[in-house]
């Protein structure tokens, strides 16, 4: 494996991990987390698996990557601040979800396309 495709590995492996400890509760905390916020979680993280998946088999470049991952942090920011106050509503919900599926649109083109590294 070259240098740059380790170091690109080696990126979304530590994004990959930074967002999931991001969302798992700290241990002995136990929360009842309604369905919206499962939904909506559950979510992000197929989608990072999914851009992980991209990395490891060459289908996305370093700086699609970069792209991509600013565009989940946002989504993962929206996230928290709509749980903030304990209750995401049908608008909040929709909001992350249209983001959600432009994030997705935007893996699938760039894992199809003709670059690789």
């Amino acid at each position: 494996m070259n240098a740059g495709r380790l170091a690109a590995a080696f990126t979304a492996a530590l994004l990959l991990g930074a967002s999931l400890m991001a969302q798992t509760p700290a241990p002995g905390t136990q929360t009842v987390t309604p369905k919206r916020e499962q939904h909506m979680e559950k979510r992000a993280e197929r989608q990072q698996k999914r851009v992980a998946q991209g990395v490891a088999s060459g289908s996305l470049t370093p700086k699609e990557t970069a792209r991509i991952e600013r565009k989940e942090a946002k989504i993962d920011r929206d996230i928290v601040k709509a749980e903030a106050d304990g209750k995401v509503t049908k608008k909040e919900a929709g909001k992350i979800q249209r983001e959600q599926n432009r994030a997705s649109r935007q893996i699938k083109r760039q894992k199809h396309d003709a670059q690789t590294r």
